[in-house]
């Protein structure tokens, strides 16, 4: 894949990190740098880092990962946390009804339904169909 100027600005930074911790001469640095500036692809970039350790706020793409972030597909992250809010809440409602129904025995309403029903079928349907944004 065809390297930009923005990622070759983002290896020349990267290199200029690595020359500042020490971790490259003043000849490597002069020499990667040059060579970063005249990167045509990619991996002519990620080689130029290939020894040095990743900086995780600037990481060149080399073509070969996996897609992590795609806007056709679903998160499901998002989801996980709904249910887990949606089965404390529903916890919690129904603790509560069954401590006030011992105090005055009366059992035949639950209520708790009202909270866990409706938040619940819209949960499901969300994550039947899909999240869309």
């Amino acid at each position: 894949m065809r390297a930009a100027d923005a990622d070759r600005d983002a290896v020349a930074d990267r290199l200029r990190g690595a020359h500042a911790e020490g971790r490259l001469t003043v000849e490597e640095f002069h020499e990667r740098l040059d060579s970063a500036f005249a990167a045509r692809t990619l991996g002519d970039l990620a080689a130029l880092t290939a020894d040095l350790p990743a900086d995780r706020g600037r990481l060149v793409r080399t073509g070969d990962e996996a897609e992590v972030d795609r806007p056709d597909v679903p998160h499901r992250g998002g989801l996980r946390a709904a249910w887990g809010t949606w089965a404390t809440a529903t916890l919690v409602t129904t603790a509560i009804w069954f401590a006030s129904g011992l105090s005055d025995q009366d059992w035949s309403s639950f209520w708790p339904v009202w909270v866990a029903g409706p938040w619940g079928a819209l949960l499901l349907a969300r994550t039947v169909l899909g999240h869309r944004r």
